[in-house]
Order: structure tokens, then C-alpha cells, then sequence
């Protein structure tokens, strides 16, 4: 069984809770770089929490779902399979 190649991944952030999008074909090594401060898109929203990742087999389709996700129609799904871990971030 091949693990897939690409990523999307959704992270929150305790400072501002509001969840960040992005791709990657290397997902550990993404989030070390969030982590670090090594992203310019979150660097300021730190700390991050990694709250939803799937993995695809090719690019194209992994920037695609990554644009679907940053609809307004994805934004109501992923807030609704997380309702309960975002509930939990928010209280921390």
C-alpha cells in the first residue's frame, strides 16, 4: 500500500483562533516549519495546532481540495466534523 505523496492539512491557532489551509508532500516536516516560525503566513498566529490532514496521490488534486476547503461550503463542512475539537481548542 503507497502512503499518498501530497497533503492538505488545517491548523488552528490558539492565539487568534481562526484555521489556517495550506498543501505540503511533506507533512512533519510542514509543521516542524510552522512550528518554527519559519512560515510567513503564521508565524504571528503561533502557537498551531494540526486539526484535520488528508492525504492525495497527486498535486493538482490536493491544491484542489485545498481551495474547496477555503469556500464558504467548506469552511461549514470542516467546522462541522470538528465541531466538537474546535470546541475543545477554544476553551484552552
Amino acid at each position: 500500500m503507497d502512503l499518498p505523496s501530497f497533503w492538505v492539512y488545517v491548523l488552528y491557532s490558539l492565539k487568534d483562533h481562526q484555521c489556517y489551509s495550506g498543501t505540503t508532500n511533506g507533512l512533519v516536516r510542514r509543521g516542524d516549519q510552522h512550528d518554527r516560525g519559519e512560515t510567513w503566513s503564521t508565524h504571528w498566529r503561533r502557537p498551531l495546532v494540526l486539526i484535520y490532514c488528508e492525504g492525495h496521490r497527486s498535486k493538482i488534486d490536493a491544491r484542489g481540495r485545498k481551495k474547496y476547503l477555503k469556500t464558504t461550503k467548506g469552511r461549514a463542512m470542516l467546522k462541522y466534523i470538528l465541531r466538537d475539537s474546535l470546541e475543545q481548542l477554544k476553551n484552552l
